[in-house]
């Protein structure tokens, strides 16, 4: 009996960079006949004597071969550019392999961008239906599975509601759910469990626990998350430049990543085409973030960190504040570091704003910082304007004359550095 679920054997993925062709195939005959008869290109911009549209080859996935097994959950982690998008587009067949093979054993679920086909003037209750038509379920399915996808998804009185109307929580919270209840051997993801509030994403996260280990179905999770990759993953695979780097244990497969040298450690961080998690109503967009008067992103403990944020209004806005959430570099919160009331904002206005954080308290160690602008509602919620994940690193070491009593050891003290005891006399 054949166990294995996916093959992927010797798979590699080229584009084409740069401008291709003509625009229109008279364009593109007149280059090539002018390309033949070695003249100049009548389609190029002037100045430019290159004669045809440069196109630099670029390979995102390189010899990639591994096989999953079925009921296996398998995460595949990655830094940005490592080439785990590429990789899930092949295995949903949204595009197809320049060379290589990909064979399946099993009915594939994908949830790359959940919520895609909502339609918002609809309902909830339409766009189940009309989503999960996307999905590949017939309507029979969704009736026999309506009320655990409403009941699943939390919002049973807004059903008949137009999601125009709903919040960004409430509108993924729905489209999880209905992706989460098709029927399939397969299930690939994509950052999909960082939909909704804490107590939503444990819920999914155990929903796709119950998937693998209960139901037999084979998982296939990326994420940049290494606590999720922990809890749901038998097994773990990293990729690199386009390449298979490790495949085998989890915790050594974190270590792995964790070991790769991150391409955006540099002070100035772009942050126009970074991606966006779903919960962020983009009212706003940071452009940049830099720490300024500094030549690298190795701090010493105890130096004040002068942040620069570059961002734009989107829609009028009021009451505006910053936040910086810290984690360590295998993904485990250290703290949040919120600041205060930025002011009121219109619509295209153009800002500029530097914060000073205080790295006094964080031990040694490699960090990266996710950053988010955000209101507070009356009971004190966070209205998310933009956020961005793993937005920039910084490593903190020692000051030279620090007296070190311990070697720091992060898995049994953690990563935050308390000053030392003060030693009181008895008569004190």
């Amino acid at each position: 009996m054949d166990t294995t679920a996916i093959k992927i054997d010797n798979v590699s993925k080229e584009y084409r960079l740069g401008a291709i062709g003509g625009g229109t195939l008279q364009g593109d005959l007149q280059s090539l006949w002018a390309k033949l008869r070695h003249k100049e290109n009548p389609n190029s911009k002037i100045g430019d004597n290159s004669g045809m549209a440069k196109s630099d080859r670029f390979l995102a996935l390189d010899g990639v071969s591994f096989e999953v097994k079925k009921g296996e959950a398998l995460g595949i982690i990655g830094h940005n550019g490592a080439g785990k998008s590429t990789l899930l587009k092949l295995l949903c067949r949204v595009t197809a392999p320049s060379s290589g093979s990909i064979s399946y054993n099993g009915r594939i679920a994908s949830m790359l961008e959940v919520g895609t086909g909502f339609h918002p003037e609809l309902t909830g209750r339409e766009n189940v239906y009309m989503n999960g038509a996307i999905l590949g379920m017939t309507k029979a399915e969704i009736d026999k599975k309506f009320d655990r996808i409403v009941e699943f998804a939390e919002i049973e009185q807004f059903i008949d509601t137009p999601v125009k109307r709903y919040s960004s929580g409430m509108y993924v919270k729905l489209a999880f759910s209905v992706a989460a209840h098709l029927d399939s051997e397969i299930m690939i993801m994509d950052e999909v469990l960082a939909v909704g509030d804490m107590a939503f994403q444990k819920k999914c996260l155990d929903k796709m626990r119950d998937a693998a280990k209960a139901d037999g179905r084979t998982v296939l999770y990326v994420s940049h998350n290494m606590n999720t990759i922990r809890q749901l993953c038998d097994r773990c695979v990293v990729l690199s430049h386009g390449k298979v780097i490790f495949d085998g244990d989890v915790e050594e497969a974190i270590t792995h990543y964790l070991n790769i040298t991150d391409p955006d450690e540099n002070v100035f961080t772009d942050l126009k085409d970074r991606s966006r998690p779903s919960n962020s109503t983009n009212k706003a967009l940071m452009s940049s973030i830099e720490f300024i008067n500094r030549e690298d992103c190795v701090v010493t403990r105890g130096e004040k960190l002068d942040i620069k944020l570059c961002w734009k209004a989107l829609a009028d806005l009021e009451n505006v504040k910053f936040r910086l959430l810290v984690r360590y570099k295998n993904d485990a919160p250290v703290g949040l570091a919120p600041s205060g009331d930025l002011g009121n904002f219109r619509k295209g206005d153009e800002t500029e704003n530097v914060f000073s954080f205080d790295t006094s308290l964080l031990s040694d160690g490699k960090y990266f910082f996710s950053i988010a602008l955000f209101q507070s509602d009356d009971v004190g919620n966070s209205i998310i304007l933009d956020h961005v994940t793993r937005a920039c690193p910084i490593e903190i070491i020692s000051p030279l004359d620090d007296k070190k009593l311990l070697n720091w050891d992060h898995t049994w003290w953690g990563y935050v550095r308390f000053p030392d005891l003060e030693i009181k006399s008895e008569d004190s």
